[in-house]
């Protein structure tokens, strides 16, 4: 699909749960950081007409192309901006809000993403070794493959993949330099390996991890909680939907921390942290795709929304 091109119309992941969580109103102000190519925005600008607004931010300039066509109709009740949402507080500030109602942030790679084989995300097409998610960034996944130590390799692919046979693969990926696409790098990483495991492509960890890293994906999370959190007006909700477990992790883990009064140890007795509660999580368990959502959109599978409101100050 060229940037030129209609946006797709398929619905986004976990749609109508995330206008629930976000309660979408007239008047009010939402940041989607991770707009893509608009189908939360849109949804979040309707149930806010008729006047209420939304500052979207995506790194990937093909998706902002495509999303400001979906949302041409709401004029100047939306903003688009070419940036990452570890800096959104600075995004915000520049178009002059103080706080918001609410936030959206719907992790890793979309859609569009994947079924472009010059990205280079999926180990479905023939494709460069990129994974980019700004095509502008100097990273690629190329230079990790191709040019990186194995000890380092290793490291990214267990880390970020939680890939049990990490080493093995990264010797393997040394052994067969240079290599040139996609197809290439899944069919090293299937011979190291061996065939599915578990349901899964074995090449599937790997892509993962190699993409998380190219991307900074986990730095750029931790990054962006605090400044939701603190770009919230009192009552205003924070929604989080992550695709794998160490995202899911980084989310619940802060949503844990910051809706506490103490984070000192179990084993301390009197409290000296002074940390005080500035969120409430909505719920403890994630909220998961319906069965018929899956049955749509299989990879809707693995996604999990978190949802945690700011308490009053």
């Amino acid at each position: 699909m060229r940037a030129e091109e209609t946006a797709p119309a398929h619905q986004p992941v976990l749609y109508h749960e995330v206008l629930e969580a976000l309660r979408p109103k007239p008047g009010a102000h939402y940041l989607d950081g991770t707009v893509g190519v608009g189908g939360h925005a849109r949804g979040l600008l309707h149930a806010s007409s008729p006047d209420g607004e939304l500052v979207g931010l995506d790194v990937d300039s093909q998706a902002l192309d495509l999303a400001a066509q979906r949302l041409a109709e709401f004029g100047s009740r939306v903003i688009l901006r070419h940036g990452s949402y570890g800096q959104l507080s600075e995004y915000l500030a520049a178009v002059g809000w103080d706080k918001v109602d609410g936030i959206l942030l719907d992790l890793g790679a979309s859609s569009l993403q994947f079924d472009r084989p010059d990205r280079g995300f999926s180990f479905q097409w023939e494709g460069p070794l990129d994974m980019r998610f700004d095509p502008n960034s100097p990273l690629t996944a190329d230079e990790l493959v191709n040019k990186w130590p194995e000890a380092d390799l290793k490291d990214i692919l267990f880390r970020y993949g939680e890939e049990p046979k990490a080493r093995r693969i990264a010797r393997a990926i040394v052994k067969a330099r240079p290599l040139l696409s996609t197809a290439q790098l899944a069919d090293v990483v299937t011979k190291a390996v061996g065939g599915r495991r578990g349901g899964i492509h074995p090449a599937t960890r790997t892509f993962q991890a190699l993409r998380i890293a190219v991307n900074g994906e986990l730095k750029t999370l931790e990054a962006a909680l605090p400044q939701a959190v603190a770009s919230l007006k009192p009552g205003g909700r924070l929604a989080v939907i992550s695709f794998h477990s160490l995202e899911d992790r980084a989310v619940k883990l802060f949503f844990r921390q910051e809706s506490r009064d103490c984070i000192c140890p179990p084993s301390q007795l009197v409290c000296t942290c002074g940390h005080k509660a500035i969120i409430k999580e909505m719920a403890r368990r994630p909220i998961r795709p319906t069965p018929e959502e899956v049955s749509a959109n299989p990879r809707a599978r693995s996604a999990k929304l978190r949802v945690a409101e700011k308490l009053e100050n």
